[in-house]
């Protein structure tokens, strides 16, 4: 199974960064970052409308495609990492995770995924939902393989 995250923005370095390098590095399945743009200057439906067709450009077809939403659903650690396991078992070759831009997705990304979901109803800022996810997904994993990194 291999792992992609498609997110609107370019990551420099820095404190998120770190904390995001440092989770993807745990990881033993395979993770892809593919990061998009819209460098014009356009109205808030037009520019989620061109990022929302980036984001999907940018991950393999048929992937399983979880998008990171405020109006998404927020799931404790272990139902998430039971979610990535279910779509393990079912075959799922690639799951992809797709972060919008300040406005949202557009809603191409909405209707293509096949989940919505949130951290909280707390707006977070980009770059270090980029470092959330992705020990999130590390813990996913360990709790997956029964590792005590993850206690409740």
């Amino acid at each position: 199974m291999r792992l992609w995250l498609a997110a609107v923005g370019r990551s420099r370095g820095g404190p998120t960064r770190d904390l995001f390098d440092e989770y993807v590095g745990r990881l033993s399945w395979p993770f892809t970052l593919k990061e998009v743009e819209v460098k014009k200057r356009l109205s808030s439906d037009e520019l989620k409308r061109q990022e929302a067709e980036l984001l999907l450009a940018a991950i393999p077809a048929g992937a399983v495609v979880v998008a990171l939403d405020e109006r998404g659903k927020a799931l404790p650690s272990e139902a998430f990492a039971a979610k990535i396991g279910d779509w393990r078992d079912r075959g799922a070759g690639d799951i992809a995770f797709l972060i919008g831009g300040a406005d949202g997705h557009g809603d191409a990304v909405r209707a293509r995924a096949d989940f919505l979901m949130a951290f909280g109803p707390m707006t977070w800022p980009h770059m270090l939902v980029r470092g959330m996810l992705a020990e999130q997904i590390y813990r996913a994993q360990q709790i997956l393989a029964g590792h005590p990194y993850h206690r409740s």
